[in-house]
């Protein structure tokens, strides 16, 4: 049997959250003020979604996003609502440049699994009114587990055991996310950014961690979760240094982990930040090795609404080529336009019109 496998990532993609409209962060509020109910606010979610999905087709956006309205964060949400996870209230947020998130995050209470997860249904309902067009399904790195949540000794004492369920949840969703019709399937992960400086490995030393033997983990879980998964079936990876109301967790290029980044990780694409001198060079793109793994440049800021200049960013396209492959690039805002409810520093047009300005440089570099 001949499987067929949807082009994405695409020329011209995106990473998947957008700007939250004024109304679901009013109905967001009154429901944390328990002055309407969820079902109440799910109307409106799912009236802001549908908006949302017919703006994407308008501007030409190939891989239709649910803008992860459903969700406070990128990550919690989902973390939060597997099998012996719960999200909390923290003491401390974490510390971005400038800035501490809010203070929430989730802990282990049991042992991992995934289950009947909700946002299966949110899927569900983007496959049901998307039409024709590619879905495209965002959910954290299942590295993210082991990143930010609270871990438990009680009830796993050697966290090898802890690696191995995550591993084995991960592919149960996977699975069910196929079997409920997703194709495209990006892993969210900001875990690799803790290598990225002298700093941060630093920091990783300090808490008794080996740089080394903490990346080869990365690589373990990430390629043991995508080993079974359906061959038609496409799951990228987004690696960010952290994006919270416009600010950054972590500086530094690819340079420490290119060889595993580039070279180790069996996903079909790696969506990359790649906006500013914080990202460090392309050079570290050398270490591809694969003529079937797509690199989605982010090249076009999520953070701050001014435009780009479009002669600069296909200037910048042509010099990742010297590393790899033009027909393997492709290109994209560096991250969402909301990784959190909260948003970035810019207007809802804004990101619009980043989408159609990488839309008219993917058409002039790649026809």
């Amino acid at each position: 049997m001949v499987v067929t496998k949807i082009q994405a990532p695409f020329r011209h993609d995106h990473v998947g959250s957008f700007l939250r409209p004024q109304a679901l962060k009013e109905a967001r509020s009154k429901f944390q003020n328990k002055e309407i109910t969820y079902s109440e606010l799910k109307l409106v979610e799912d009236e802001e979604i549908i908006r949302l999905i017919n703006k994407q087709k308008e501007v030409g956006v190939l891989a239709i996003s649910d803008g992860e309205f459903r969700r406070s964060w990128w990550h919690f949400d989902f973390l939060g609502s597997l099998e012996g996870m719960e999200y909390y209230e923290k003491e401390h947020g974490l510390n971005f440049h400038n800035l501490e998130t809010r203070k929430e995050g989730v802990r282990v209470i049991g042992k991992i699994d995934f289950g009947e997860h909700p946002f299966l249904d949110h899927f569900k309902f983007i496959r049901d009114h998307a039409g024709d067009s590619v879905v495209k399904f965002t959910i954290p790195s299942p590295n993210m587990l082991h990143a930010r949540a609270d871990k438990n000794v009680d009830i796993y004492a050697d966290e090898k055991d802890l690696i191995e369920d995550t591993i084995k949840a991960y592919q149960k969703a996977i699975q069910a996310f196929y079997n409920a019709g997703c194709r495209y399937l990006q892993l969210d992960d900001t875990s690799w950014a803790s290598l990225f400086s002298e700093e941060k490995r630093a920091d990783l030393v300090a808490e008794g961690k080996d740089p080394q033997q903490f990346m080869n983990t990365l690589q373990f879980v990430i390629n043991e979760t995508v080993k079974n998964k359906p061959a038609d079936m496409t799951i990228t990876m987004h690696i960010c240094r952290g994006n919270y109301k416009s600010t950054f967790f972590s500086s530094g290029g690819y340079d420490y982990a290119a060889e595993v980044i580039f070279g180790g990780l069996n996903v079909d694409g790696l969506f990359l930040e790649f906006d500013d001198d914080r990202s460090g060079s392309f050079e570290p793109l050398k270490y591809v090795n694969r003529k079937d793994l797509k690199i989605v440049l982010g090249l076009v800021t999520s953070k701050f609404g001014e435009l780009e200049d479009k002669e600069f960013i296909k200037a910048r396209i042509q010099e990742a080529a010297n590393y790899v492959s033009l027909d393997q690039l492709c290109l994209s805002p560096q991250c969402g336009f909301s990784s959190t409810e909260d948003g970035n520093i810019l207007e809802e047009e804004n990101q619009w019109q980043k989408l159609k300005l990488i839309k008219e440089i993917a058409e002039e570099v790649w026809g």
